[in-house]
């Protein structure tokens, strides 16, 4: 058996949610944040069919289901060719990853390059029916401040 890295990782062209894959939580029944954070995606405008980059941030509260890390980057990977709006991409991630691990919260931020000179940050996001997830959805949402992904990232790593 060969360990990880051991072998040609395959990459898609063509934009492909098949790729994803998940994994039972160890814990269900507990509450905990995982956050994912994409710092090169890529896909093309279906307009002009010139790529558009992004950093995307995917952050999750787990039930039974979690996402498997590599298969996410193969996924997302599967859009470098994939023409879609900005707002399309990320509103497809959310509802993705939704379908395959019925996350009790998920939120999708795309935090694309300017072009143009207009930068473009949507917010897609999801929960359960348990209230306590709907408020935190409402919650969210309500604060969600375009470009605050970015500009924590940069304290971080100053």
């Amino acid at each position: 058996m060969g360990h990880l890295g051991s072998e040609k990782t395959n990459y898609h062209e063509k934009y492909n949610p098949g790729l994803l894959e998940c994994f039972e939580n160890k814990n269900p029944g507990k509450e905990a944040w995982t956050s994912f954070i994409c710092t090169e995606f890529t896909s093309l405008c279906p307009k002009t069919g010139q790529p558009d980059f992004a950093r995307i941030f995917i952050n999750y509260i787990a039930d039974k289901k979690m996402v498997e890390s590599k298969s996410l980057k193969l996924y997302l990977f599967s859009f470098r060719n994939h023409g879609d709006f900005h707002e399309d991409c990320v509103q497809k991630i959310c509802n993705d990853i939704t379908k395959l691990i019925k996350p009790n919260f998920i939120e999708v931020i795309g935090e694309f390059t300017p072009r143009g000179g207009i930068a473009i940050y949507p917010y897609v996001s999801h929960s359960t029916n348990q209230a306590k997830f709907k408020k935190l959805k409402d919650e969210r949402l309500s604060a969600y401040e375009p470009g605050k992904y970015t500009m924590t990232l940069s304290r971080i790593y100053a």
